[in-house]
């Protein structure tokens, strides 16, 4: 089954790539390497905003970082033309907006991850990843994430 066919199956529309909001690219390729610049959370077209531990729990937190994935999938097929091409998905960075007492970052990362490895498979989709907690994101956003890929 290709990827168009897992993100159908998902009912996932990939999004077009966003345009930056600040002095820098929506990707990098360098050899088999791409560099995708952080995403933030949005739900329904607008910053998903909030604080873990706050105004948001864990599973709204998960939810925002699935919807980054699919945001980073489609900057992703926008640089190397088919998700067909991805060889490894290779690191997540995930930083989660977060209140001091907050410790469930790993948690709301899980929702990228685990979409990404329901996209991609097992063999592609395992990655490398760190998961932080910040004290604020750009313009409040609940979760930003970045990822390195690598193409065939």
């Amino acid at each position: 089954m290709s990827v168009q066919d897992r993100l159908q199956a998902l009912g996932i529309t990939l999004p077009a790539v966003a345009i930056p909001a600040a002095a820098y690219v929506p990707f990098v390729q360098t050899g088999k390497l791409v560099f995708l610049s952080g995403h933030i959370s949005k739900k329904d077209g607008r910053v998903w905003a909030g604080q873990l531990g706050a105004s948001i729990g864990t599973e709204e937190g998960k939810a925002a970082a699935r919807a980054v994935a699919i945001d980073l999938m489609g900057t992703l097929a926008a640089a190397v033309g088919s998700l067909d091409k991805v060889a490894r998905i290779v690191k997540v960075m995930s930083l989660v907006n977060s209140t001091p007492g907050f410790t469930d970052q790993h948690l709301v990362t899980n929702g990228a991850s685990e979409l990404l490895g329901e996209v991609f498979g097992p063999e592609v989709g395992a990655h490398a990843r760190s998961a932080f907690g910040v004290a604020q994101l750009p313009m409040g956003a609940c979760v930003e994430i970045e990822l390195i890929a690598e193409v065939r």
